[in-house]
């Protein structure tokens, strides 16, 4: 049965503890979290394992539940025992070849789906302008803004050619802060000509090419709103949806992160953003923090401060993305292309120095 403590639920997507569902994580699926987020404590158990754990949980529910993973490549690949090694994207912004960046996404979503995940929050659309930015770098494809565009189309296109949900990140843009929004709030002094120049055109390209989801980034820009980070700031979301015509799912980076959490509150945060225009908040570590959020947003909509009609909104795009991308959970593993010669061979074509095991034939 709807209810509006359910409706605010489902509008959270939460990591937990483990290689198997915790009671806290059980107890959320029953009120109504349906996404949840997987990290390198949880797969650690090589492909058998992770199949295994996506089955369970999508059998929590009745309903479609989605499950996201981050799997860029590089540093930023969660699935690794049994998985192919994907290079940094820098490498494949090197090759500058969207046919190669293409058949990477195919591998990477191929290998999802293999194991039953719906989506990788990828690819990253930061454009790497900053030498000393410390979170970015080799995970952008590269400091030109075309290219990032030409190429991260192309690997979005991959995944959706593999059935596996794209999330691009992290608009408008974290390519050129010297901060990591994980420990502190970056700001950007950028006019809004620059901020059109460079860090939106791969964002207007993966729209123009159907991103079906994009992730922001708490980040103040000041020519947007000089005293919030984009994932809070109405006028963020407002270029985003307006101005670029993007209907999707909008989606918070972590609100754990010491941007927002340190400046605003989770519970500030999870009402800011929503105001703002957000569909879906990752909460990535604390259940009791989910919980908290799930309260704020109920409140917050009871009390007029944001309207009902937003709950709809949002549930109505996490829905399209949910009948899309969530498999079942009577889903049937296919390991098989799970390091195949053919995936280490895309890999290597990337980076002849990536090192991954070609299964015994």
């Amino acid at each position: 049965m709807r209810s509006l403590e359910r409706d605010a639920a489902s509008l959270f997507c939460m990591g937990f503890p483990g290689s198997a569902p915790s009671s806290e994580l059980r107890e959320l699926v029953a009120r109504g979290v349906r996404t949840v987020i997987l990290f390198s404590r949880n797969v650690g158990g090589g492909p058998a394992a992770v199949a295994e754990l996506t089955r369970s949980l999508k059998a929590l529910t009745p309903e479609p539940l989605g499950v996201f993973v981050d799997q860029e490549g590089g540093k930023v690949q969660r699935l690794r025992e049994g998985f192919t090694r994907i290079p940094p994207m820098r490498r494949l912004g090197e090759r500058a070849d969207p046919e190669l960046a293409f058949r990477t996404g195919l591998v990477i979503g191929r290998e999802l789906r293999a194991v039953g995940i719906d989506a990788t929050f990828a690819p990253v659309l930061d454009v790497d302008t900053n030498p000393n930015n410390p979170v970015i770098g080799e995970r952008s494809l590269s400091p030109d803004p075309g290219r990032v565009a030409e190429l991260g189309v192309a690997l979005l296109r991959g995944l959706s050619a593999a059935g596996a949900g794209a999330c691009a990140k992290h608009f408008p843009g974290h390519g050129d802060t010297e901060l990591d929004s994980h420990l502190a709030l970056p700001r950007l002094p950028h006019s809004l000509e620059r901020i059109e120049a460079v860090e939106l055109v791969p964002f207007r390209a993966a729209i123009a090419a159907g991103v079906p989801a994009i992730m922001t980034a708490h980040v103040v820009f000041a020519a947007l709103d000089p005293s919030l980070p984009a994932t809070l700031s109405a006028n963020a979301l407002a270029l985003l949806r307006d101005r670029l015509g993007f209907d999707g799912l909008v989606v918070s980076d972590d609100t754990e992160m010491h941007a927002l959490v340190d400046h605003f509150g989770l519970e500030e945060a999870v009402v800011r953003g929503f105001a703002a225009g957000l569909d879906l908040f990752l909460v990535c570590h604390t259940a009791s923090r989910v919980e908290r959020g799930i309260e704020a947003l109920v409140r917050a909509v009871r009390d007029g401060v944001v309207p009902a009609q937003r709950i709809e909104e949002a549930r109505g795009r996490l829905n399209r993305f949910l009948s899309r991308f969530a498999a079942p959970a009577d889903y049937t593993p296919d390991l098989a292309c799970l390091q195949s010669s053919e995936h280490v061979a895309l890999s290597r074509a990337i980076d002849p120095a990536i090192e991954n095991e070609i299964p015994q034939s």
